[in-house]
């Protein structure tokens, strides 16, 4: 999952600027064909203020702070890297300044097509990573997969950052929510729940436990045929 943090971040071009707390948030929404839709969101609402100080300054903690304008043509410039990947369309992205709340959504014409994401936009940046998160969808079973692995090497880096950039992660907190227009019948995270309309599963756990390897987006969602 680390990529993922790394990848909205980046996006914003504000990987250690403020020490207060912020949510990553990924949403799928799956058709009964395969095809779907996500939406990625980084939230710093509950930041804001210091975020927008920040914003107003040259530099912080070493690092040069990027204008609105550099934060809005970071994401453009991942829209467009999106628009040309295979199986990916109805890309956009959403920046709002008052909150400071930014968001990436896109539709796939099957899961398989989420894997790649990541890796391609980091590669942009020069960021060499492995894929630990997959998806899939079995038509024939009407499963829902996603598989995990964790890799220690996550907890290596992050060992390498300097106090006050680890600190970034100490009270983030990601959420995980899949919609489906069948209903679930089972899912396998013990730490994910089903909606009381049975038809959407929704995981949050902290970004730390993702980093230390004490939690697992791992899961099979198995649907009503």
């Amino acid at each position: 999952m680390l990529k993922r943090y790394k990848l909205l971040l980046l996006l914003l071009c504000l990987p250690v600027l403020f020490s207060s707390c912020f949510e990553i948030i990924e949403e799928i929404s799956m058709n009964a064909d395969g095809s779907g839709a996500m939406t990625i969101t980084l939230n710093l609402s509950q930041s804001r203020n210091k975020v927008s100080s920040v914003l107003m300054m040259d530099s912080i903690n070493g690092y040069k702070v990027p204008s609105r304008a550099k934060i809005k043509q970071e994401m453009d410039e991942a829209v467009a890297r999106l628009k040309k990947m295979p199986g990916i369309s109805n890309v956009s992205s959403k920046t709002d300044f008052n909150n400071y709340i930014a968001s990436i959504s896109f539709s796939f014409r099957e899961a398989g097509n989420i894997n790649n994401i990541s890796r391609e936009i980091l590669e942009a940046q020069k960021i060499k990573t492995s894929t630990i998160s997959t998806y899939s969808y079995n038509k024939a079973t009407a499963t829902f997969s996603r598989d995990y692995k964790y890799y220690t090497a996550a907890k290596t880096e992050f060992n390498k950052l300097k106090k006050e950039d680890k600190d970034v992660f100490k009270t983030a907190t990601y959420t995980g929510i899949y919609r489906f227009s069948n209903t679930v019948m089972r899912q396998t995270n013990p730490k994910a729940r089903i909606s009381k309309n049975g038809k959407a599963v929704m995981q949050q756990c902290s970004v730390m436990d993702l980093i230390n390897g004490n939690a697992s987006v791992a899961t099979q969602i198995q649907l009503a045929k």
